[in-house]
Protein backbone atom coordinates (compact mmCIF):
# COMPACT_ATOMS: atom_id res chain seq x y z
CA UNK A 1 0.00 0.00 0.00
CA UNK A 2 1.34 3.36 -1.02
CA UNK A 3 2.50 6.29 1.74
CA UNK A 4 -0.60 8.29 0.48
CA UNK A 5 -3.14 5.63 1.34
CA UNK A 6 -1.88 4.72 4.71
CA UNK A 7 -2.23 8.38 5.24
CA UNK A 8 -5.34 9.44 3.78
CA UNK A 9 -6.90 6.00 5.69
CA UNK A 10 -5.69 7.28 8.53
CA UNK A 11 -7.19 10.83 7.89
CA UNK A 12 -10.65 9.34 7.41
CA UNK A 13 -11.20 7.24 10.12
CA UNK A 14 -11.30 10.24 12.33
CA UNK A 15 -14.24 11.33 10.75
CA UNK A 16 -15.87 7.72 10.40
CA UNK A 17 -15.78 7.72 14.06
CA UNK A 18 -17.94 10.33 14.77
CA UNK A 19 -21.17 10.16 16.01
CA UNK A 20 -24.66 10.08 13.04
CA UNK A 21 -26.83 11.43 15.31
CA UNK A 22 -29.41 8.59 14.56
CA UNK A 23 -29.16 8.34 11.08
CA UNK A 24 -28.05 5.20 9.16
CA UNK A 25 -26.49 5.38 6.17
CA UNK A 26 -27.79 2.83 3.19
CA UNK A 27 -25.21 2.18 0.39
CA UNK A 28 -27.03 0.85 -2.24
CA UNK A 29 -25.39 -1.75 -5.03
CA UNK A 30 -26.48 -2.93 -8.24
CA UNK A 31 -25.00 -4.54 -11.53
CA UNK A 32 -25.22 -2.39 -14.16
CA UNK A 33 -24.99 -2.83 -18.07
CA UNK A 34 -21.15 -4.23 -18.42
CA UNK A 35 -21.92 -6.55 -15.74
CA UNK A 36 -19.79 -4.25 -13.24
CA UNK A 37 -21.19 -3.28 -10.12
CA UNK A 38 -22.19 0.60 -9.19
CA UNK A 39 -23.40 2.03 -6.11
CA UNK A 40 -24.56 5.61 -4.78
CA UNK A 41 -25.71 6.27 -0.16
CA UNK A 42 -28.71 7.55 0.79
CA UNK A 43 -28.95 8.63 4.63
CA UNK A 44 -32.23 7.11 6.55
CA UNK A 45 -33.92 8.37 9.75
CA UNK A 46 -33.64 5.04 11.50
CA UNK A 47 -32.81 1.33 10.99
CA UNK A 48 -35.14 -0.86 8.36
CA UNK A 49 -36.65 -3.75 10.36
CA UNK A 50 -36.95 -5.41 6.62
CA UNK A 51 -36.79 -5.36 3.14
CA UNK A 52 -40.21 -3.39 3.24
CA UNK A 53 -38.63 -0.25 5.18
CA UNK A 54 -36.30 0.41 2.50
CA UNK A 55 -37.21 3.23 0.28
CA UNK A 56 -36.99 2.65 -3.85
CA UNK A 57 -34.29 4.85 -5.16
CA UNK A 58 -33.35 5.73 -9.13
CA UNK A 59 -29.99 6.64 -10.86
CA UNK A 60 -29.30 7.97 -14.25
CA UNK A 61 -28.72 4.60 -16.40
CA UNK A 62 -27.40 6.87 -19.36
CA UNK A 63 -24.65 6.71 -17.41
CA UNK A 64 -24.65 3.39 -16.84
CA UNK A 65 -25.16 1.72 -19.95
CA UNK A 66 -28.62 0.68 -18.97
CA UNK A 67 -31.08 3.23 -20.93
CA UNK A 68 -30.93 5.94 -23.43
CA UNK A 69 -30.43 9.74 -22.79
CA UNK A 70 -33.76 10.82 -23.53
CA UNK A 71 -35.49 8.41 -20.96
CA UNK A 72 -32.69 7.66 -18.47
CA UNK A 73 -33.75 7.35 -15.00
CA UNK A 74 -33.69 3.37 -13.61
CA UNK A 75 -35.39 2.44 -10.45
CA UNK A 76 -33.73 0.63 -7.51
CA UNK A 77 -36.13 -1.74 -5.91
CA UNK A 78 -34.23 -3.18 -2.73
CA UNK A 79 -33.46 -7.00 -2.62
CA UNK A 80 -31.07 -8.01 -0.03
CA UNK A 81 -29.30 -6.19 3.39
CA UNK A 82 -26.33 -6.34 4.54
CA UNK A 83 -24.29 -4.82 7.12
CA UNK A 84 -21.69 -2.53 6.32
CA UNK A 85 -17.74 -3.37 6.99
CA UNK A 86 -16.79 -0.13 5.69
CA UNK A 87 -18.76 2.07 7.96
CA UNK A 88 -20.00 -0.16 10.22
CA UNK A 89 -22.68 0.56 13.13
CA UNK A 90 -26.32 0.17 12.41
CA UNK A 91 -24.85 1.39 8.51
CA UNK A 92 -26.09 -1.25 5.67
CA UNK A 93 -25.50 -2.32 2.20
CA UNK A 94 -28.72 -2.89 0.51
CA UNK A 95 -28.33 -5.28 -2.80
CA UNK A 96 -31.13 -3.70 -5.54
CA UNK A 97 -32.88 -4.88 -8.60
CA UNK A 98 -32.95 -2.43 -11.70
CA UNK A 99 -36.19 -1.65 -13.42
CA UNK A 100 -37.54 0.85 -16.09
CA UNK A 101 -39.63 3.18 -15.48
CA UNK A 102 -42.77 1.33 -17.15
CA UNK A 103 -42.71 -1.58 -14.04
CA UNK A 104 -40.45 -3.96 -16.40
CA UNK A 105 -37.14 -4.95 -15.16
CA UNK A 106 -33.92 -3.34 -17.03
CA UNK A 107 -32.58 -5.65 -19.71
CA UNK A 108 -29.80 -6.33 -17.41
CA UNK A 109 -31.77 -7.43 -14.28
CA UNK A 110 -30.81 -11.05 -14.67
CA UNK A 111 -32.07 -11.45 -10.59
CA UNK A 112 -35.98 -10.69 -11.41
CA UNK A 113 -35.89 -14.44 -13.89
CA UNK A 114 -33.69 -16.04 -12.00
CA UNK A 115 -35.90 -15.80 -8.58
CA UNK A 116 -39.13 -16.86 -10.48
CA UNK A 117 -37.25 -20.38 -11.68
CA UNK A 118 -36.14 -20.76 -8.50
CA UNK A 119 -39.22 -19.91 -6.31
CA UNK A 120 -41.14 -22.41 -9.08
CA UNK A 121 -38.21 -25.13 -8.01
CA UNK A 122 -38.10 -24.17 -3.99
CA UNK A 123 -39.09 -27.99 -3.17
CA UNK A 124 -36.27 -29.19 -4.91
CA UNK A 125 -33.85 -27.50 -2.43
CA UNK A 126 -30.73 -26.42 -4.70
CA UNK A 127 -28.10 -25.55 -3.08
CA UNK A 128 -25.06 -23.84 -4.97
CA UNK A 129 -21.31 -22.92 -4.10
CA UNK A 130 -19.63 -20.58 -6.60
CA UNK A 131 -15.58 -20.48 -6.69
CA UNK A 132 -14.97 -16.78 -7.60
CA UNK A 133 -11.20 -16.25 -9.07
CA UNK A 134 -9.48 -13.73 -9.90
CA UNK A 135 -6.63 -11.28 -10.49
CA UNK A 136 -5.22 -7.96 -8.86
CA UNK A 137 -3.64 -5.51 -10.66
CA UNK A 138 -1.76 -2.38 -9.95
CA UNK A 139 -3.29 1.36 -11.07
CA UNK A 140 -0.88 1.13 -14.05
CA UNK A 141 -2.23 -2.32 -14.95
CA UNK A 142 0.38 -4.47 -14.07
CA UNK A 143 0.06 -7.65 -12.15
CA UNK A 144 0.16 -6.36 -8.35
CA UNK A 145 3.65 -8.16 -7.54
CA UNK A 146 4.99 -9.09 -10.08
CA UNK A 147 9.01 -8.17 -11.09
CA UNK A 148 8.82 -5.14 -12.81
CA UNK A 149 9.45 -5.54 -16.26
CA UNK A 150 10.13 -9.23 -15.77
CA UNK A 151 7.72 -12.31 -14.88
CA UNK A 152 7.66 -14.32 -12.14
CA UNK A 153 8.90 -18.11 -12.25
CA UNK A 154 6.69 -20.65 -13.87
CA UNK A 155 3.73 -22.09 -12.01
CA UNK A 156 3.72 -24.52 -9.57
CA UNK A 157 4.73 -23.62 -6.40
CA UNK A 158 2.31 -20.83 -6.07
CA UNK A 159 -0.91 -22.63 -5.64
CA UNK A 160 -2.52 -22.72 -1.89
CA UNK A 161 1.42 -21.35 -1.30
CA UNK A 162 3.08 -20.16 1.44
CA UNK A 163 5.73 -18.24 2.05
CA UNK A 164 7.20 -14.97 0.46
CA UNK A 165 7.91 -15.28 -3.33
CA UNK A 166 5.15 -17.76 -3.42
CA UNK A 167 1.84 -15.88 -2.34
CA UNK A 168 1.33 -11.95 -3.15
CA UNK A 169 -1.44 -9.70 -1.70
CA UNK A 170 -2.40 -12.02 1.34
CA UNK A 171 -3.27 -8.67 2.94
CA UNK A 172 -5.46 -8.04 0.85
CA UNK A 173 -7.74 -11.04 0.69
CA UNK A 174 -8.22 -11.49 4.36
CA UNK A 175 -8.88 -8.04 4.66
CA UNK A 176 -11.64 -8.89 2.01
CA UNK A 177 -12.41 -11.98 3.75
CA UNK A 178 -12.87 -10.11 7.16
CA UNK A 179 -15.34 -7.81 5.85
CA UNK A 180 -17.28 -10.70 4.48
CA UNK A 181 -17.95 -12.33 7.60
CA UNK A 182 -18.91 -8.91 9.01
CA UNK A 183 -21.16 -8.09 6.32
CA UNK A 184 -22.42 -11.80 7.05
CA UNK A 185 -21.81 -12.98 3.48
CA UNK A 186 -21.94 -16.93 3.62
CA UNK A 187 -17.90 -16.91 2.46
CA UNK A 188 -16.86 -20.35 2.71
CA UNK A 189 -13.05 -20.37 2.14
CA UNK A 190 -9.98 -18.59 0.49
CA UNK A 191 -7.22 -20.10 -1.42
CA UNK A 192 -3.66 -18.60 -3.50
CA UNK A 193 -4.49 -19.40 -7.25
CA UNK A 194 -2.39 -21.49 -9.63
CA UNK A 195 -1.02 -17.97 -11.21
CA UNK A 196 0.64 -15.40 -9.04
CA UNK A 197 -1.12 -12.60 -7.93
CA UNK A 198 -4.34 -14.64 -8.46
CA UNK A 199 -6.86 -15.86 -5.69
CA UNK A 200 -10.44 -17.71 -5.01
CA UNK A 201 -12.89 -17.05 -2.37
CA UNK A 202 -15.75 -19.52 -2.07
CA UNK A 203 -19.32 -18.69 -1.31
CA UNK A 204 -21.65 -20.82 -0.37
CA UNK A 205 -23.88 -23.51 0.16
CA UNK A 206 -26.67 -21.15 -0.91
CA UNK A 207 -30.11 -22.00 -1.75
CA UNK A 208 -31.67 -20.95 -4.72
CA UNK A 209 -31.69 -16.89 -5.56
CA UNK A 210 -29.33 -16.34 -2.27
CA UNK A 211 -26.57 -17.47 -4.48
CA UNK A 212 -26.62 -14.94 -6.60
CA UNK A 213 -27.07 -12.18 -3.90
CA UNK A 214 -24.33 -13.70 -1.82
CA UNK A 215 -21.78 -13.64 -4.55
CA UNK A 216 -22.54 -10.26 -5.83
CA UNK A 217 -21.95 -8.57 -2.34
CA UNK A 218 -18.99 -10.44 -2.31
CA UNK A 219 -17.43 -8.93 -5.02
CA UNK A 220 -18.37 -5.70 -4.12
CA UNK A 221 -16.69 -5.99 -1.08
CA UNK A 222 -13.77 -7.17 -2.45
CA UNK A 223 -13.50 -4.17 -5.32
CA UNK A 224 -14.45 -1.73 -2.44
CA UNK A 225 -11.25 -3.94 0.02
CA UNK A 226 -8.82 -3.52 -2.82
CA UNK A 227 -9.57 -0.22 -3.84
CA UNK A 228 -8.43 1.14 -0.44
CA UNK A 229 -4.92 -0.81 -0.77
CA UNK A 230 -4.76 1.42 -4.32
CA UNK A 231 -5.21 -1.93 -6.25
CA UNK A 232 -7.42 -3.27 -9.10
CA UNK A 233 -8.98 -6.52 -9.59
CA UNK A 234 -9.70 -8.37 -12.55
CA UNK A 235 -12.13 -10.25 -13.62
CA UNK A 236 -11.60 -11.76 -17.09
CA UNK A 237 -11.13 -15.40 -17.44
CA UNK A 238 -7.69 -14.40 -19.00
CA UNK A 239 -6.21 -11.82 -17.74
CA UNK A 240 -2.71 -13.14 -19.60
CA UNK A 241 -1.94 -14.87 -22.38
CA UNK A 242 0.72 -17.23 -22.36
CA UNK A 243 1.00 -20.05 -20.30
CA UNK A 244 -0.82 -18.77 -17.38
CA UNK A 245 -4.28 -20.08 -16.20
CA UNK A 246 -7.21 -18.41 -16.51
CA UNK A 247 -9.98 -17.44 -13.66
CA UNK A 248 -12.90 -19.21 -13.22
CA UNK A 249 -16.06 -19.34 -11.23
CA UNK A 250 -16.60 -23.61 -10.71
CA UNK A 251 -20.01 -23.58 -9.92
CA UNK A 252 -20.85 -26.90 -7.60
CA UNK A 253 -24.57 -28.01 -7.32
CA UNK A 254 -27.21 -30.18 -5.64
CA UNK A 255 -30.45 -30.65 -5.25
CA UNK A 256 -31.60 -32.43 -1.95
CA UNK A 257 -32.02 -35.85 -4.12
CA UNK A 258 -28.47 -35.72 -5.19
CA UNK A 259 -27.46 -34.91 -1.32
CA UNK A 260 -29.21 -37.84 -0.05
CA UNK A 261 -28.06 -41.73 -0.15
CA UNK A 262 -29.14 -43.13 -3.72
CA UNK A 263 -28.21 -39.23 -4.90
CA UNK A 264 -25.96 -40.31 -8.00
CA UNK A 265 -28.37 -41.43 -10.07
CA UNK A 266 -29.96 -37.84 -10.16
CA UNK A 267 -26.62 -36.46 -10.54
CA UNK A 268 -26.41 -38.40 -13.90
CA UNK A 269 -29.53 -37.70 -14.76
CA UNK A 270 -28.67 -33.79 -14.44
CA UNK A 271 -25.37 -34.53 -15.99
CA UNK A 272 -27.02 -35.46 -18.94
CA UNK A 273 -29.53 -32.81 -19.44
CA UNK A 274 -26.36 -30.18 -19.11
CA UNK A 275 -25.21 -32.65 -21.64
CA UNK A 276 -27.87 -31.39 -24.94
CA UNK A 277 -27.84 -27.98 -23.89
CA UNK A 278 -23.93 -27.15 -23.91
CA UNK A 279 -24.03 -24.25 -26.20
CA UNK A 280 -27.10 -22.41 -24.75
CA UNK A 281 -24.94 -22.64 -21.29
CA UNK A 282 -21.35 -21.31 -22.79
CA UNK A 283 -23.46 -18.73 -23.70
CA UNK A 284 -24.60 -16.96 -20.72
CA UNK A 285 -21.17 -18.56 -19.16
CA UNK A 286 -19.33 -15.51 -19.29
CA UNK A 287 -17.39 -12.82 -21.87
CA UNK A 288 -14.20 -14.11 -23.82
CA UNK A 289 -14.58 -17.54 -21.98
CA UNK A 290 -13.35 -18.92 -25.47
CA UNK A 291 -10.10 -17.35 -23.97
CA UNK A 292 -9.81 -19.61 -21.48
CA UNK A 293 -11.62 -22.90 -22.50
CA UNK A 294 -9.04 -24.53 -24.27
CA UNK A 295 -8.56 -27.81 -22.84
CA UNK A 296 -5.54 -26.50 -21.37
CA UNK A 297 -4.48 -25.43 -18.17
CA UNK A 298 -7.23 -28.05 -16.17
CA UNK A 299 -10.10 -26.80 -18.50
CA UNK A 300 -12.38 -28.48 -20.94
CA UNK A 301 -12.57 -27.73 -24.40
CA UNK A 302 -15.32 -24.55 -25.01
CA UNK A 303 -16.77 -26.83 -28.47
CA UNK A 304 -17.51 -29.97 -26.76
CA UNK A 305 -19.19 -30.70 -23.33
CA UNK A 306 -17.40 -33.80 -21.44
CA UNK A 307 -17.67 -34.88 -17.61
CA UNK A 308 -15.53 -37.64 -15.08
CA UNK A 309 -15.09 -38.41 -12.28
CA UNK A 310 -12.05 -36.15 -10.54
CA UNK A 311 -11.28 -34.57 -13.72
CA UNK A 312 -10.27 -30.98 -13.57
CA UNK A 313 -9.90 -31.43 -17.63
CA UNK A 314 -13.82 -31.90 -17.85
CA UNK A 315 -16.74 -29.74 -18.10
CA UNK A 316 -18.89 -30.87 -15.25
CA UNK A 317 -16.12 -32.91 -12.83
CA UNK A 318 -18.17 -35.52 -10.12
CA UNK A 319 -15.79 -35.08 -7.28
CA UNK A 320 -13.90 -38.79 -6.02
CA UNK A 321 -15.82 -38.52 -2.43
CA UNK A 322 -19.03 -38.21 -4.13
CA UNK A 323 -18.13 -41.22 -6.64
CA UNK A 324 -17.36 -43.62 -4.12
CA UNK A 325 -20.31 -42.23 -1.82
CA UNK A 326 -22.99 -42.31 -3.87
CA UNK A 327 -24.44 -39.16 -3.58
CA UNK A 328 -23.37 -35.43 -3.05
CA UNK A 329 -22.98 -32.56 -5.60
CA UNK A 330 -21.50 -31.73 -8.72
CA UNK A 331 -18.87 -29.17 -10.32
CA UNK A 332 -19.27 -27.15 -13.33
CA UNK A 333 -16.70 -26.24 -14.46
CA UNK A 334 -17.46 -23.74 -17.55
CA UNK A 335 -18.50 -20.61 -15.75
CA UNK A 336 -15.64 -17.60 -16.72
CA UNK A 337 -14.77 -15.52 -13.57
CA UNK A 338 -16.54 -12.61 -14.94
CA UNK A 339 -20.66 -14.79 -14.97
CA UNK A 340 -23.22 -12.88 -13.87
CA UNK A 341 -24.20 -15.06 -10.97
CA UNK A 342 -28.33 -15.02 -11.83
CA UNK A 343 -27.63 -16.02 -15.27
CA UNK A 344 -25.58 -18.94 -14.41
CA UNK A 345 -27.51 -20.48 -11.31
CA UNK A 346 -30.68 -20.12 -13.27
CA UNK A 347 -29.89 -21.76 -16.62
CA UNK A 348 -28.99 -24.61 -14.55
CA UNK A 349 -31.84 -24.61 -12.43
CA UNK A 350 -33.71 -24.29 -15.25
CA UNK A 351 -32.20 -26.94 -17.57
CA UNK A 352 -31.58 -29.84 -14.84
CA UNK A 353 -35.06 -28.64 -12.90
CA UNK A 354 -37.44 -27.58 -15.86
CA UNK A 355 -38.24 -24.28 -17.41
CA UNK A 356 -41.22 -22.32 -16.52
CA UNK A 357 -43.54 -20.47 -18.68
CA UNK A 358 -43.17 -17.26 -16.88
CA UNK A 359 -39.13 -17.16 -17.24
CA UNK A 360 -36.31 -18.18 -19.83
CA UNK A 361 -33.39 -17.35 -18.94
CA UNK A 362 -31.58 -18.15 -22.75
CA UNK A 363 -34.33 -15.50 -24.13
CA UNK A 364 -33.94 -12.81 -21.88
CA UNK A 365 -30.42 -12.92 -23.18
CA UNK A 366 -31.27 -13.08 -26.88
CA UNK A 367 -33.47 -10.25 -26.79
CA UNK A 368 -30.45 -7.83 -26.03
Amino acid sequence: MSSAVVSNTATLQKYLDLPQNGAVLAEYIWIDGTNGIRSKCKTLSKSPESIDDLPEWNFDGSSTEQAPGHDSDIYLRPAAIFKDPFRKGDNIIVLAECWNNDGTPNKTNYRHECAKLMEAHKDSKIWFGIEQEYTLFDQYDNVYGWPKGGFPGPQGPYYCGVGTGKVFCRDIVEAHYRACLYAGVDISGINAEVMPSQWEFQVGPCEGIKMGDELTVARYLLTRVAEDFGVKISFHPKPLQGDWNGAGCHTNVSTEQMRNPGGMKYIEEAIEKLSKRHKEHIAVYGEDNDLRLTGRHETASVANFSSGVANRGASVRIPRSVAKEGFGYFEDRRPASNIDPYLVTGIIAETILGSIPEADIVKQVQKE
